[in-house]
Protein backbone atom coordinates (compact mmCIF):
# COMPACT_ATOMS: atom_id res chain seq x y z
CA UNK A 1 0.00 0.00 0.00
CA UNK A 2 1.17 3.51 -0.85
CA UNK A 3 1.00 5.38 2.46
CA UNK A 4 0.82 8.69 0.56
CA UNK A 5 -2.25 7.66 -1.43
CA UNK A 6 -4.77 8.76 1.20
CA UNK A 7 -3.28 12.23 1.72
CA UNK A 8 -6.02 14.76 1.00
CA UNK A 9 -8.56 12.07 0.08
CA UNK A 10 -12.09 12.51 1.45
CA UNK A 11 -13.00 9.34 3.36
CA UNK A 12 -16.41 8.53 4.86
CA UNK A 13 -16.52 5.86 7.59
CA UNK A 14 -19.64 4.41 9.15
CA UNK A 15 -19.17 2.90 12.59
CA UNK A 16 -16.09 5.03 13.26
CA UNK A 17 -16.64 5.12 17.04
CA UNK A 18 -16.18 1.36 17.44
CA UNK A 19 -12.98 -0.54 18.15
CA UNK A 20 -11.97 -1.09 14.52
CA UNK A 21 -13.28 2.32 13.55
CA UNK A 22 -11.12 4.18 16.06
CA UNK A 23 -7.95 2.40 14.89
CA UNK A 24 -8.92 3.09 11.27
CA UNK A 25 -9.48 6.80 11.96
CA UNK A 26 -6.09 6.94 13.63
CA UNK A 27 -4.39 5.35 10.61
CA UNK A 28 -6.12 7.59 8.07
CA UNK A 29 -5.54 10.80 10.00
CA UNK A 30 -1.86 9.89 10.32
CA UNK A 31 -1.89 9.70 6.49
CA UNK A 32 -3.47 13.19 6.30
CA UNK A 33 -6.79 11.97 4.92
CA UNK A 34 -9.91 14.14 5.33
CA UNK A 35 -12.14 11.92 7.45
CA UNK A 36 -15.87 12.10 8.15
CA UNK A 37 -17.36 9.54 10.52
CA UNK A 38 -21.01 8.64 10.98
CA UNK A 39 -21.90 6.41 13.91
CA UNK A 40 -23.81 5.94 17.11
CA UNK A 41 -22.20 7.10 20.32
CA UNK A 42 -19.26 4.89 21.31
CA UNK A 43 -20.67 1.50 22.35
CA UNK A 44 -18.76 1.08 25.62
CA UNK A 45 -17.43 3.09 28.54
CA UNK A 46 -14.50 3.46 28.47
CA UNK A 47 -14.10 3.44 24.71
CA UNK A 48 -11.15 3.76 22.37
CA UNK A 49 -12.58 6.51 20.18
CA UNK A 50 -12.90 8.94 23.09
CA UNK A 51 -9.39 8.36 24.43
CA UNK A 52 -7.28 8.00 21.29
CA UNK A 53 -7.13 11.65 20.29
CA UNK A 54 -8.86 11.60 16.89
CA UNK A 55 -12.21 13.31 17.48
CA UNK A 56 -10.89 16.88 17.13
CA UNK A 57 -9.04 16.06 13.90
CA UNK A 58 -12.02 14.85 11.89
CA UNK A 59 -15.73 15.43 11.36
CA UNK A 60 -17.53 13.09 13.73
CA UNK A 61 -21.31 12.86 13.39
CA UNK A 62 -23.54 10.93 15.78
CA UNK A 63 -26.17 9.14 13.75
CA UNK A 64 -27.86 5.81 13.11
CA UNK A 65 -27.29 4.04 9.78
CA UNK A 66 -30.97 3.05 9.91
CA UNK A 67 -31.82 6.76 9.53
CA UNK A 68 -31.53 7.20 5.77
CA UNK A 69 -32.60 10.86 5.79
CA UNK A 70 -29.85 11.95 8.20
CA UNK A 71 -27.25 9.69 6.61
CA UNK A 72 -27.98 11.16 3.17
CA UNK A 73 -27.65 14.70 4.51
CA UNK A 74 -24.27 14.06 6.16
CA UNK A 75 -23.05 12.14 3.10
CA UNK A 76 -24.02 14.94 0.71
CA UNK A 77 -22.16 17.45 2.87
CA UNK A 78 -19.01 15.28 3.01
CA UNK A 79 -18.88 14.38 -0.72
CA UNK A 80 -16.44 11.51 -0.10
CA UNK A 81 -14.29 9.79 -2.69
CA UNK A 82 -13.89 6.70 -0.50
CA UNK A 83 -16.50 4.98 1.69
CA UNK A 84 -15.76 2.33 4.32
CA UNK A 85 -18.83 0.69 5.85
CA UNK A 86 -18.07 -0.65 9.33
CA UNK A 87 -21.30 0.15 11.19
CA UNK A 88 -22.91 -2.99 12.58
CA UNK A 89 -24.35 -4.77 15.56
CA UNK A 90 -21.26 -7.00 15.89
CA UNK A 91 -21.87 -9.37 18.80
CA UNK A 92 -23.22 -12.89 18.17
CA UNK A 93 -24.81 -13.28 21.62
CA UNK A 94 -26.47 -9.86 21.40
CA UNK A 95 -27.98 -10.85 18.06
CA UNK A 96 -29.96 -13.60 19.80
CA UNK A 97 -31.27 -11.04 22.29
CA UNK A 98 -32.09 -8.37 19.67
CA UNK A 99 -32.50 -10.04 16.28
CA UNK A 100 -34.71 -7.34 14.77
CA UNK A 101 -32.28 -4.56 15.68
CA UNK A 102 -29.41 -6.70 14.36
CA UNK A 103 -31.08 -7.19 10.98
CA UNK A 104 -32.21 -3.57 10.76
CA UNK A 105 -28.68 -2.33 11.41
CA UNK A 106 -26.67 -4.87 9.45
CA UNK A 107 -28.96 -5.24 6.44
CA UNK A 108 -30.83 -1.94 6.06
CA UNK A 109 -27.75 -0.07 7.21
CA UNK A 110 -25.96 -1.54 4.20
CA UNK A 111 -28.86 -0.65 1.91
CA UNK A 112 -28.82 2.93 3.21
CA UNK A 113 -25.10 3.56 2.77
CA UNK A 114 -25.21 2.06 -0.74
CA UNK A 115 -28.14 4.35 -1.53
CA UNK A 116 -25.95 7.29 -0.57
CA UNK A 117 -23.23 6.00 -2.87
CA UNK A 118 -25.77 5.53 -5.69
CA UNK A 119 -27.13 9.06 -5.33
CA UNK A 120 -23.76 10.86 -5.20
CA UNK A 121 -21.29 10.90 -8.08
CA UNK A 122 -18.31 11.70 -5.87
CA UNK A 123 -17.55 8.13 -4.75
CA UNK A 124 -14.89 6.08 -6.53
CA UNK A 125 -14.15 3.30 -4.03
CA UNK A 126 -16.51 1.52 -1.60
CA UNK A 127 -15.72 -1.27 0.86
CA UNK A 128 -18.26 -3.15 2.96
CA UNK A 129 -16.60 -4.85 5.93
CA UNK A 130 -18.44 -8.02 6.90
CA UNK A 131 -17.10 -11.08 8.74
CA UNK A 132 -15.69 -14.58 8.37
CA UNK A 133 -19.00 -15.80 9.82
CA UNK A 134 -20.91 -15.08 6.57
CA UNK A 135 -20.17 -18.60 5.34
CA UNK A 136 -22.35 -21.64 5.91
CA UNK A 137 -20.24 -23.23 8.62
CA UNK A 138 -19.75 -26.94 8.05
CA UNK A 139 -17.19 -27.31 10.85
CA UNK A 140 -14.60 -28.60 8.41
CA UNK A 141 -10.85 -28.23 8.93
CA UNK A 142 -9.93 -26.23 5.84
CA UNK A 143 -10.48 -22.56 5.20
CA UNK A 144 -13.55 -21.16 3.50
CA UNK A 145 -13.01 -19.51 0.12
CA UNK A 146 -14.82 -16.54 -1.35
CA UNK A 147 -16.97 -18.77 -3.58
CA UNK A 148 -18.39 -20.83 -0.69
CA UNK A 149 -22.08 -20.60 0.26
CA UNK A 150 -23.13 -17.56 2.30
CA UNK A 151 -25.53 -18.70 4.99
CA UNK A 152 -24.60 -17.58 8.52
CA UNK A 153 -26.31 -19.54 11.28
CA UNK A 154 -27.14 -16.98 13.98
CA UNK A 155 -28.86 -13.59 13.45
CA UNK A 156 -25.55 -11.68 13.46
CA UNK A 157 -23.81 -14.01 11.00
CA UNK A 158 -26.88 -14.34 8.81
CA UNK A 159 -27.47 -10.58 8.72
CA UNK A 160 -23.89 -10.16 7.52
CA UNK A 161 -24.52 -12.79 4.82
CA UNK A 162 -27.51 -10.68 3.79
CA UNK A 163 -25.31 -7.57 3.79
CA UNK A 164 -23.00 -9.32 1.32
CA UNK A 165 -25.96 -10.14 -0.94
CA UNK A 166 -27.24 -6.56 -0.76
CA UNK A 167 -23.80 -5.29 -1.80
CA UNK A 168 -23.67 -7.74 -4.69
CA UNK A 169 -27.14 -6.72 -5.88
CA UNK A 170 -26.32 -2.99 -5.79
CA UNK A 171 -23.05 -3.66 -7.57
CA UNK A 172 -24.79 -5.58 -10.35
CA UNK A 173 -27.78 -3.26 -10.60
CA UNK A 174 -26.27 0.21 -10.31
CA UNK A 175 -22.47 0.07 -10.59
CA UNK A 176 -21.81 -2.42 -13.36
CA UNK A 177 -20.13 0.31 -15.43
CA UNK A 178 -17.16 0.26 -13.04
CA UNK A 179 -17.31 3.97 -12.20
CA UNK A 180 -17.60 3.01 -8.52
CA UNK A 181 -15.39 0.11 -7.44
CA UNK A 182 -17.17 -2.02 -4.84
CA UNK A 183 -15.72 -4.77 -2.66
CA UNK A 184 -16.50 -6.66 0.51
CA UNK A 185 -13.92 -7.87 3.03
CA UNK A 186 -14.56 -10.87 5.27
CA UNK A 187 -12.23 -10.64 8.25
CA UNK A 188 -11.46 -13.06 11.05
CA UNK A 189 -11.53 -12.34 14.77
CA UNK A 190 -9.57 -9.20 15.58
CA UNK A 191 -7.69 -8.44 18.78
CA UNK A 192 -5.76 -5.41 19.93
CA UNK A 193 -5.55 -2.65 22.48
CA UNK A 194 -8.71 -0.68 23.16
CA UNK A 195 -11.40 -3.31 22.72
CA UNK A 196 -13.76 -2.96 25.70
CA UNK A 197 -16.67 -5.02 24.38
CA UNK A 198 -18.57 -7.59 26.39
CA UNK A 199 -18.54 -11.24 25.32
CA UNK A 200 -15.13 -11.02 23.68
CA UNK A 201 -12.27 -13.05 25.02
CA UNK A 202 -9.39 -10.51 24.99
CA UNK A 203 -11.38 -7.73 26.71
CA UNK A 204 -12.38 -10.38 29.29
CA UNK A 205 -8.68 -11.20 29.74
CA UNK A 206 -7.74 -7.56 30.32
CA UNK A 207 -10.57 -7.00 32.79
CA UNK A 208 -9.55 -10.10 34.74
CA UNK A 209 -5.90 -8.99 34.75
CA UNK A 210 -6.91 -5.57 36.06
CA UNK A 211 -8.88 -7.16 38.90
CA UNK A 212 -6.22 -9.87 39.46
CA UNK A 213 -8.85 -12.54 38.97
CA UNK A 214 -8.90 -15.74 36.94
CA UNK A 215 -10.06 -15.35 33.33
CA UNK A 216 -13.35 -17.14 32.68
CA UNK A 217 -13.37 -19.04 29.38
CA UNK A 218 -16.62 -20.47 27.98
CA UNK A 219 -15.39 -22.40 24.94
CA UNK A 220 -11.65 -23.12 25.23
CA UNK A 221 -11.68 -25.60 22.34
CA UNK A 222 -13.33 -23.38 19.73
CA UNK A 223 -10.90 -22.47 16.92
CA UNK A 224 -10.87 -19.02 15.35
CA UNK A 225 -8.67 -17.05 12.89
CA UNK A 226 -7.26 -14.51 15.36
CA UNK A 227 -5.33 -11.48 14.07
CA UNK A 228 -4.24 -8.07 15.30
CA UNK A 229 -6.66 -5.31 14.34
CA UNK A 230 -4.02 -3.59 12.17
CA UNK A 231 -3.90 -6.64 9.88
CA UNK A 232 -7.40 -6.34 8.39
CA UNK A 233 -7.33 -2.53 8.45
CA UNK A 234 -4.16 -2.51 6.38
CA UNK A 235 -5.77 -5.02 4.01
CA UNK A 236 -8.93 -2.89 3.74
CA UNK A 237 -6.92 0.19 2.82
CA UNK A 238 -4.94 -1.81 0.29
CA UNK A 239 -8.13 -3.02 -1.41
CA UNK A 240 -9.57 0.51 -1.37
CA UNK A 241 -6.45 2.02 -2.90
CA UNK A 242 -5.99 -0.61 -5.61
CA UNK A 243 -9.62 -0.61 -6.75
CA UNK A 244 -9.70 3.21 -6.67
CA UNK A 245 -6.95 3.15 -9.30
CA UNK A 246 -8.32 0.14 -11.18
CA UNK A 247 -11.91 -0.99 -10.63
CA UNK A 248 -11.05 -4.46 -11.95
CA UNK A 249 -9.67 -5.18 -8.46
CA UNK A 250 -13.15 -4.92 -6.94
CA UNK A 251 -14.49 -8.20 -5.58
CA UNK A 252 -14.83 -10.30 -2.43
CA UNK A 253 -11.84 -10.90 -0.18
CA UNK A 254 -11.12 -13.00 2.88
CA UNK A 255 -8.76 -11.38 5.38
CA UNK A 256 -7.28 -13.65 8.00
CA UNK A 257 -4.12 -15.12 9.48
CA UNK A 258 -2.12 -18.06 8.22
CA UNK A 259 -3.23 -21.52 9.30
CA UNK A 260 -0.74 -21.75 12.17
CA UNK A 261 -2.38 -18.71 13.79
CA UNK A 262 -5.86 -20.24 13.71
CA UNK A 263 -5.79 -21.43 17.29
CA UNK A 264 -8.21 -22.41 20.01
CA UNK A 265 -9.51 -19.92 22.54
CA UNK A 266 -7.68 -21.84 25.26
CA UNK A 267 -4.36 -21.47 23.41
CA UNK A 268 -5.05 -17.77 22.91
CA UNK A 269 -5.70 -17.23 26.62
CA UNK A 270 -2.57 -19.23 27.50
CA UNK A 271 -0.57 -16.81 25.35
CA UNK A 272 -2.17 -13.81 27.04
CA UNK A 273 -1.40 -15.18 30.50
CA UNK A 274 2.22 -15.79 29.43
CA UNK A 275 2.67 -12.28 28.01
CA UNK A 276 0.91 -10.60 30.93
CA UNK A 277 2.66 -12.50 33.72
CA UNK A 278 1.77 -11.69 37.34
CA UNK A 279 0.51 -15.24 37.83
CA UNK A 280 -2.55 -14.66 35.67
CA UNK A 281 -4.55 -17.87 35.11
CA UNK A 282 -7.78 -18.94 33.46
CA UNK A 283 -10.51 -21.43 34.20
CA UNK A 284 -13.22 -23.04 32.13
CA UNK A 285 -16.76 -22.29 33.18
CA UNK A 286 -19.59 -23.96 31.34
CA UNK A 287 -22.45 -21.52 30.84
CA UNK A 288 -25.75 -21.93 29.07
CA UNK A 289 -25.75 -19.96 25.87
CA UNK A 290 -26.87 -19.91 22.23
CA UNK A 291 -25.17 -21.79 19.41
CA UNK A 292 -21.75 -20.60 18.31
CA UNK A 293 -19.48 -22.24 15.74
CA UNK A 294 -16.72 -24.47 17.06
CA UNK A 295 -14.31 -24.38 14.11
CA UNK A 296 -13.73 -21.57 11.62
CA UNK A 297 -10.85 -20.83 9.26
CA UNK A 298 -10.39 -18.70 6.14
CA UNK A 299 -8.52 -19.32 2.92
CA UNK A 300 -6.87 -15.99 2.06
CA UNK A 301 -5.15 -17.14 -1.14
CA UNK A 302 -7.08 -14.65 -3.28
CA UNK A 303 -5.96 -11.60 -1.27
CA UNK A 304 -2.37 -12.85 -1.29
CA UNK A 305 -2.31 -13.61 -5.00
CA UNK A 306 -4.06 -10.39 -6.05
CA UNK A 307 -2.15 -7.87 -3.95
CA UNK A 308 0.90 -9.72 -2.69
CA UNK A 309 -0.55 -9.31 0.80
CA UNK A 310 0.54 -11.44 3.72
CA UNK A 311 0.04 -11.29 7.49
CA UNK A 312 2.71 -9.29 9.30
CA UNK A 313 2.24 -10.07 13.00
CA UNK A 314 1.65 -13.64 14.12
CA UNK A 315 -0.80 -14.31 16.94
CA UNK A 316 1.93 -14.23 19.58
CA UNK A 317 3.01 -10.75 18.48
CA UNK A 318 -0.63 -9.67 18.31
CA UNK A 319 -1.13 -10.71 21.94
CA UNK A 320 2.10 -9.00 22.96
CA UNK A 321 1.03 -5.71 21.33
CA UNK A 322 -2.41 -5.98 22.93
CA UNK A 323 -0.88 -6.51 26.37
CA UNK A 324 1.49 -3.56 25.87
CA UNK A 325 -1.37 -1.20 24.95
CA UNK A 326 -3.50 -2.46 27.83
CA UNK A 327 -0.73 -1.84 30.36
CA UNK A 328 -0.34 1.73 29.09
CA UNK A 329 -4.07 2.26 29.49
CA UNK A 330 -4.28 0.74 32.98
CA UNK A 331 -1.30 2.84 34.08
CA UNK A 332 -2.95 6.04 32.74
CA UNK A 333 -0.30 6.43 30.06
CA UNK A 334 -0.60 8.03 26.62
CA UNK A 335 -2.67 5.52 24.63
CA UNK A 336 -2.70 7.75 21.54
CA UNK A 337 1.09 7.73 21.47
CA UNK A 338 1.12 3.96 21.97
CA UNK A 339 -1.23 3.54 19.01
CA UNK A 340 1.02 5.70 16.83
CA UNK A 341 4.00 3.63 17.90
CA UNK A 342 2.32 0.34 17.08
CA UNK A 343 1.10 1.61 13.70
CA UNK A 344 4.62 2.71 12.82
CA UNK A 345 6.05 -0.61 13.98
CA UNK A 346 3.57 -2.34 11.71
CA UNK A 347 4.40 -0.15 8.69
CA UNK A 348 8.14 -0.49 9.16
CA UNK A 349 7.90 -4.09 7.99
CA UNK A 350 7.78 -2.54 4.50
CA UNK A 351 11.35 -1.32 4.92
Amino acid sequence: MDLNFFKGKKVFITGHTGFKGAWLCKMLLNMDAIVTGYSLEPPTEPNLFSICGVSDKMTSVVGDVRDLHKLKHVFEMAQPEIVIHLAAQPIVRDSYKEPVYTYETNVMGTVNILECVRLNDCVKSFLNVTTDKVYQNKEWEWGYRENESLNGFDPYSNSKSCSELVTQSYKNSFFSDGKVAISTARAGNVIGGGDFANDRIIPDCVRAAEKKEAIIVRNPHSVRPYQHVLEPLYAYLTIIEKQYVNSEFSGYYNVGPDDNDCISTGELVNLFCLKWGEGLIWEKRITEGPHEANFLKLDCSKLKATFGWKPRWNVETAIEKTAEWSRVFLENGDVSLEMDKQIQDFYHLDA
